[in-house]
């Protein structure tokens, strides 16, 4: 027998001469195995085991176990469905193809030097195919375990009541259970090539398959049983192609637009469905050839037949159809295509329902508008985010471990005024903690303290923002009442804490003391036992949890606490929101709103993001107590068939809007991503016939600000009443441009208050009307020589000058623009108002104060007890001399406040102040004593 020969002894017999067999040893547990095992338990069992039972303490303590019990039975059955069925089908086919054959005994001989010993391979491969079998059915089960949200939506989905225009069926169909099926068929198809692999691999070992120079052999048994599988594959191939490729055509981007186009339907889908005819003729083909004993010749004619008609069928044909016939006359073709993608992409992005309205564009505004609009004016937003999240840093964070995290635009009816606020809550940063121990970060210092509200249109004559809600604890001015200021659920919280325990919690500073105050709320899981404790330990990594004397009977571990993560962690079928915001609740409690969106990237015809977003509904409200933790999630959009699928998976989890407390609804916004994305799609699909749309003959863009070198959309939360509405309302709104041009088009806008909530309007402006847009209207601004005399002034004594956002304000029919200016001090840290800067058609003007610039520009004071921009106390009645004109008596009253301003800083020593508010008053004056009495 020739050295390292693999052949069949006929007789069972090996070589006489000095042959010895070496007996295949049965399985028993070696210490290598032993230790592997329990490494297996203690490294991955364990941790999995506590994670999972650490999950269900957090999800009982929500009231959300069906969230819990129901994803892990549906992961747990489809785990052991799927491994079950693919191990018993890789081992069926191995048992198969081990027993019996050609041969009783198969051996492997090796020449060692003088001896030659073998083993039995055929036993061999029969006493492995049960763990091979068991091996693929876990990893298969594993990879299938991940598709457990695929398989619920399947089950449990709703008809969206609209039908794609193609094959007529229900876009449900292409939402909830094309994905199923594309995943069954994908998992069916992996196991039929593994099998495959697997089987030719054993038979070849066998000897069934024998590969000469000259011809290949098979065996019958082992030629009939690969036919078998080869068919399979073919038929799972047929299947995908008759019910996924031929539905994957209407997300196509073969033409002009996103779904089936003139190719696709007169090549792509009769290829498709001849493809398909091929692949079944396939199976039979190789069946035959088992039958036949000529798998070889059949299976490489079967697959160089499908490959070739593959390859003419759905890429020749195509590509030769769109250059030739369909290029040359291409809207003609696309046209019923592109109405098609026009109406699904308005339906799928929620654009379809816009209300539209025209204005005249040769408006004038008038005093008397202004005057009309009182509530417009006395809500411009003069403070940007940015440099107020700096201010409230350096005047309101008290302590160097608590933090601003962000700033939100919100609104609020105060001692009778509606008004726009701006608020940010104070977080705990237990990083910043001078003394960062066990004690202090989890059970001493335990959460953040109140908040700081600004309206957005004051400032103090420092020309630092006038404070609502202000301190430590929390003061108060005005309606606004913070009784439980506690933040132990915020953006920036992220480690775990121990509440009611033996420590002291520190609730907030008070001079050189500390005031404390336990936890009483319902959060956190309890910790009253040793199992619980030890369990914690071993998840957080702290031995200190299970052994600290602190930790009693009464004492509740608080932990996932972040609440973009808590909320992801309960929902993860669900898309947050960037920008979650605090609410000052009437009770006087905060509580966070997230909103969630569903979306799925298979609705046909529709417009697809680059992460393939193709439908997408600001369908939940989710509402987070900050001091409890409680999450409540309201179903915003009850028409979503996506969040009623949800719904219906997990009853009594989603609560319907209005059941939201009244207090809570009065602030709920129209979220930003979301009007982001549909003011996206509207510049282009406002175009809804098909020649308008391929031409782009009105195509618009969002016009952007560049901030510390990023770009970023003009978009705009506003407190305003729209033109030929009867009242103010808090709307987000956003300018539109013609493309590749900066005078304005149009203007969108998203209502937020009462019954209009979540309507959509836009006002359009004559196309053959120029109305100047914000980067018009900010080159103007830098143009006039008054305002760059005056920056280059505040720049060459060292200052920064920061100049806010500009701010397009829509008033009746016309537009006023508003941009605010910030100074700040060389090597400071905080932003000042200075001037305001008004633009009003061909006029820019800029002032100290709104209510001077809108003086200067319409001739008169708007009333003055509800202007925004007047700096400090609003006058009293006796406090501006009558007989003047409106402009002087703003002038006068601008004096009034600058001397008041200057005595302020004499008071205090401020000199540098002082002598600046003397030099402004002495500007002003000289400005006054120009102006002639009225006569």
């Amino acid at each position: 027998m020739r050295e390292g020969y693999t052949g069949v002894d006929p007789g069972g017999e090996a070589p006489s001469d000095a042959i010895t067999e070496v007996p295949v040893a049965r399985s028993r547990f070696t210490p290598i195995v032993l230790i592997a095992l329990v490494a297996f338990v203690a490294f991955v069992l364990l941790p999995e085991a506590t994670s999972m039972l650490v999950d269900y303490w957090w999800f009982h303590e929500l009231g959300f176990e069906v969230l819990f019990t129901r994803t892990l039975l549906t992961k747990g059955l489809l785990f052991a469905t799927v491994a079950l069925a693919a191990g018993g089908l890789v081992h069926l086919n191995l048992r198969l193809a081990t027993q019996g054959g050609v041969a009783d005994v198969v051996r492997v001989m090796q020449r060692t030097g003088v001896d030659v010993s073998s083993f039995n391979l055929g036993s061999l491969l029969q006493r492995l195919s049960r763990p091979v079998a068991i091996g693929i059915g876990l990893l298969v089960g594993a990879g299938a375990n991940s598709l457990w949200d695929v398989v619920l939506r399947a089950l449990y989905g709703t008809p969206f009541g609209v039908t794609d225009p193609v094959f007529g069926r229900d876009v449900a169909y292409y939402a909830f259970t094309l994905p199923a099926l594309t995943a069954v068929l994908a998992v069916l198809t992996s196991i039929t090539i593994l099998l495959l692999l697997l089987l030719t691999s054993v038979y070849f070992l066998r000897g069934e398959i024998e590969i000469t120079p000259r011809r290949l052999r098979i065996e019958p048994a082992a030629g009939m049983h690969l036919a078998v599988v080869l068919a399979v594959m073919f038929v799972l191939w047929a299947l995908q192609l008759w019910f996924v490729d031929a539905a994957g055509l209407l997300f196509s981007t073969t033409g002009p637009l996103v779904g089936a186009s003139y190719t696709d339907l007169h090549a792509t889908l009769p290829a498709l469905r001849l493809t398909a005819i091929g692949a079944l003729a396939a199976a039979v083909y190789v069946v035959v050839g088992g039958v036949r004993r000529q798998l070889g010749f059949n299976a490489v004619l079967a697959f160089v037949g499908y490959f070739a008609l593959s390859l003419i069928g759905r890429a020749l044909a195509p590509a030769l159809m769109q250059k030739f016939i369909v290029a040359p006359t291409e809207l003609t073709r696309e046209e019923p295509y592109l109405a098609r993608h026009i109406a699904a992409t308005r339906r799928a992005w929620g654009i379809d329902s816009v209300e539209v309205r025209d204005l005249g564009g040769d408006a004038d505004l008038t005093l008397a508008d202004l005057r009309a609009n009182a509530t417009t004016i006395d809500n411009v937003r003069l403070w940007d985010r940015e440099p107020l999240l700096r201010t409230f840093s350096q005047i309101q964070e008290i302590r160097t471990y608590y933090d601003f995290v962000s700033v939100d635009d919100d609104r609020y009816w105060i001692d009778g005024r509606y008004r726009q606020v701006l608020l940010s809550p104070r977080e705990l940063n237990s990083s910043s903690l001078p003394t960062r121990t066990f004690i202090n970060e989890h059970l001493t210092f335990t959460h953040g303290m109140g908040l700081t509200v600004s309206p957005v249109n004051q400032v103090t004559p420092e020309g630092l923002p006038v404070l609502f809600v202000k301190d430590l604890p929390p003061s108060t001015t005005g309606s606004i009442r913070v009784t439980r200021p506690q933040l132990y659920f915020g953006e920036l919280t992220d480690a775990y804490a121990v509440v009611r325990t033996a420590q002291k919690e520190f609730d907030y500073p008070a001079g050189d003391a500390n005031v404390y105050r336990a936890y009483d709320g319902t959060g956190g899981v309890p910790m009253g036992n040793v199992l619980r404790r030890l369990v914690m330990a071993a998840h957080f990594g702290s031995l200190k949890l299970l052994l600290s004397g602190d930790i009693g009977a009464d004492s509740r571990i608080l932990y996932n606490r972040n609440i973009v993560a808590r909320a992801r962690m309960a929902f993860p079928f669900l898309r947050l929101d960037r920008d979650p915001y605090l609410v000052v609740a009437n009770d006087g409690s905060l509580q966070w709103i997230q909103d969630a969106y569903t979306s799925t990237t298979r609705y046909p015809y529709s417009y697809r993001t680059v992460d393939g977003t193709s439908y997408l509904r600001n369908s939940v409200k989710l509402v987070i107590d900050a001091y409890h933790g409680t999450m409540t999630p309201y179903v915003a959009d009850a028409s979503d068939p996506i969040i009623r699928t949800w719904a219906k998976i997990y009853p009594g989890v989603f609560q319907p809007l209005d059941r939201m407390p009244a207090d809570l609804r009065a602030h709920i916004r129209y979220p930003d991503e979301l009007f982001r994305a549909q003011a996206s799609r509207y510049v282009t699909y406002h175009m809804n016939t098909p020649a308008t749309f391929y031409n782009r003959e009105d195509e618009w863009q969002v016009p952007v600000v560049t901030r510390e070198n990023e770009s970023v959309p003009f978009m705009r939360h506003i407190v305003m009443r729209l033109p030929d509405e009867a009242a103010a309302e808090y709307i987000y709104m956003a300018p539109f441009t013609p493309r590749g041009k900066d005078n304005l088009a149009a203007w969108m806008v998203a209502r937020n208050d009462g019954a209009a909530y979540g309507h959509l309007r836009v006002y359009r402006f004559p196309r053959q009307t120029l109305v100047f847009g914000p980067r018009q209207i900010e080159n103007r601004i830098n143009q006039d020589t008054e305002i760059s005399r005056q920056v280059s002034l505040w720049d060459q004594r060292g200052s920064q000058v920061i100049r806010g956002d500009l701010l397009v304000i829509p008033i009746e029919k016309a537009l006023l623009y508003v941009q605010p200016m910030y100074l700040q001090a060389d090597g400071g840290m905080i932003p000042e108002l200075k001037r305001v800067v008004v633009a009003y058609q061909n006029h820019v003007v800029m002032r100290e104060t709104l209510e001077a610039a809108l003086a200067d520009l319409f001739g008169g004071a708007v009333d003055a007890r509800r202007t925004t921009g007047a700096v400090g106390p609003e006058p009293t009645a006796s406090a501006t001399p009558r007989g003047l004109d409106p402009a002087t008596q703003a002038a006068v009253a601008e004096a009034q406040r600058r001397y008041q301003a200057a005595i302020e800083a004499q008071r205090r020593g401020d000199w540098a102040r002082y002598g600046e508010e003397i030099r402004e008053l002495g500007a002003l004056l000289e400005r006054l004593g120009q102006k002639r009495p009225p006569q």
